[in-house]
């Protein structure tokens, strides 16, 4: 029996985490994390990000601020890749970053920074000198 909202998740999981990423995920589900990976797809990608109340550019922009608030470095790395699959520059990426140091404080955006400037070297092929530093100068902790 087919069901309408994990399939709806996994149509926007693929387009916004790219068809590798959830790929890979898909690949490594075991008997353990099944249920984890079905209430991902069911809840996070086919009952939140498919509504239409804001678009998925904003919606990557939240997930930035909430990811680095709360220091989740390894799925910051992720939706960094997902917020330019959804259309957000790099320049918009670091204004995320700026404002939520704000509200979330500078360290857990010092750290978001170092993460999403080695993502967007990665992604533009530099060498990766580049991401070594930290916006203070002190580099990557």
């Amino acid at each position: 029996m087919t069901d309408p909202t994990h399939e709806a998740g996994m149509v926007v999981r693929r387009a916004v985490l790219g068809d590798a990423h959830v790929d890979r995920a898909v690949a490594r589900t075991t008997e353990f994390t099944a249920a984890f990976q079905d209430f991902i797809t069911r809840y996070a990608w086919g009952s939140v990000w498919t509504r239409e109340g804001i678009d998925r550019r904003t919606r990557s922009c939240i997930t930035l601020a909430v990811l680095t608030a709360l220091r989740c470095e390894d799925e910051l790395a992720m939706h960094v890749r997902a917020a330019r699959r959804n259309g957000l520059s790099p320049e918009e990426i670091s204004e995320v970053l700026l404002h939520t140091a704000v509200y979330a404080g500078v360290p857990a955006a010092n750290t978001a920074f170092a993460v999403a400037q080695r993502v967007l070297a990665e992604e533009s092929g530099a060498d990766g000198a580049a991401d070594r530093a930290t916006p203070d100068g002190q580099g990557q902790r």
